[in-house]
């Protein structure tokens, strides 16, 4: 018997494009077609722009989905899937846009597919309003094998906006029981802070900059002392990027295992010193907020938390509008039951009783 149609209004919440990746997702693992209407509707610029457009085409790809409305601009989809096979596929789609956003649409699918998915993506990795792919390689993923989650993700070349040329290899095993839930609400003790600050077609004193501004706020803050901060560059005539760009992401590594990061992009015209303070004072502020998890993995928890057997809390230095949008899309979608104890804009404990959704093959 055919699943039935379950609408989305995309204009609740935050009204981004943050709602539309999490339905097509939740859609994605569940089977059940979703139509998602009023996509954007709280930007300036409404309705699907090419990065989302790229989301959701890989994902279409691996479902072998009915797709309609996918076209820029659309402010409505219909996505119908079928079954994710898994194995080897590219997704290329010729744009700069951000490949970190493309997996946050696909990984979960990924996980319910009938055999190993080995994907090579192309296009942004470090660009504007999107996690950094080394906040997701060295952050998040490890974060999710705690709950069960095996994907391994290989950065293979850089690419930043507008140029784009970034290439990156995902391997991601269909899991063979249960999510397990996760609990993380004791941020410990913070025994070292860690971080890669990188720069492509730039000199390298652009990373050494960046990294020196950091450790520099860090240090002067009483966070720790034990800091290690690695610089990656190329010199300019074997520098296989397309750039120019550069960055930086630091992390907490804690008793606890707390999952706190935050970073930085450079952009024209701006001070490598600006790209390290911004990162290293968030950081900070996330630290001293008290919680387990940041403020941008909290709503990145909550897709893997609503299908996870069981109860998870996590500790949230700062409840943001993101996390309680992707909680309405979980309810709506999956039947998850979430409750949010503090205030958006404050620390607050995220707990969820989770659906378990069983691996279907």
């Amino acid at each position: 018997m055919s699943k039935s149609l379950i609408t989305i209004d995309g204009s609740m919440g935050e009204g981004g494009g943050q709602i539309f990746r999490t339905a097509l997702a939740y859609a994605a693992v569940t089977r059940r077609p979703v139509k998602i209407i009023n996509i954007r509707a709280k930007r300036s610029n409404p309705g699907l722009r090419p990065q989302h457009l790229s989301a959701l085409r890989a994902l279409a790809k691996i479902t072998k989905a009915e797709i309609k409305g996918d076209y820029v601009g659309s402010q409505s989809v219909y996505f119908n899937p079928r079954e994710v096979e898994g194995g080897e596929t590219t997704i290329d789609p010729g744009t700069a846009g951000s490949i970190t956003l493309i997996i946050q649409a696909i990984l979960p699918a990924l996980l319910f597919a009938r055999k190993t998915s080995k994907l090579t993506i192309k296009g942004g990795t470090d660009v504007p309003w999107s996690p950094p792919i080394d906040s997701l390689r060295f952050v998040f993923l490890p974060a999710l094998s705690r709950m069960g989650v095996e994907a391994k993700l290989e950065l293979i070349r850089r690419g930043h906006y507008p140029r784009g040329g970034g290439i990156v290899r995902l391997t991601v095993e269909p899991l063979t029981e249960l999510l397990k839930p996760i609990v993380l609400k004791n941020q410990g003790e913070i025994l070292g802070i860690r971080g890669i600050s990188h720069c492509v077609k730039l000199q390298k004193h652009v990373a050494e900059r960046q990294a020196k501004t950091a450790e520099e706020i860090i240090r002067r803050e009483g966070i720790c002392k034990n800091i290690s901060i690695e610089l990656e560059w190329y010199p300019r005539e074997k520098d296989p990027h397309l750039g120019p760009g550069s960055g930086i992401v630091l992390w907490a590594e804690t008793s606890e295992k707390a999952v706190l990061e935050y970073d930085s992009l450079g952009a024209r015209g701006k001070p490598a010193e600006k790209v390290g303070e911004e990162a290293a004072v968030g950081l900070v502020r996330q630290i001293r907020n008290g919680g387990a998890v940041d403020v941008h993995h909290t709503d990145q928890f909550i897709p893997f938390m609503a299908l996870a057997r069981g109860r998870s809390e996590i500790f949230s230095s700062e409840i943001s509008l993101h996390t309680l949008t992707a909680i309405m899309v979980a309810e709506q979608i999956i039947g998850a039951e979430f409750h949010v104890s503090g205030e958006k804009g404050e620390p607050g404990i995220v707990s969820c009783s989770g659906v378990g959704l069983e691996p279907i093959y």
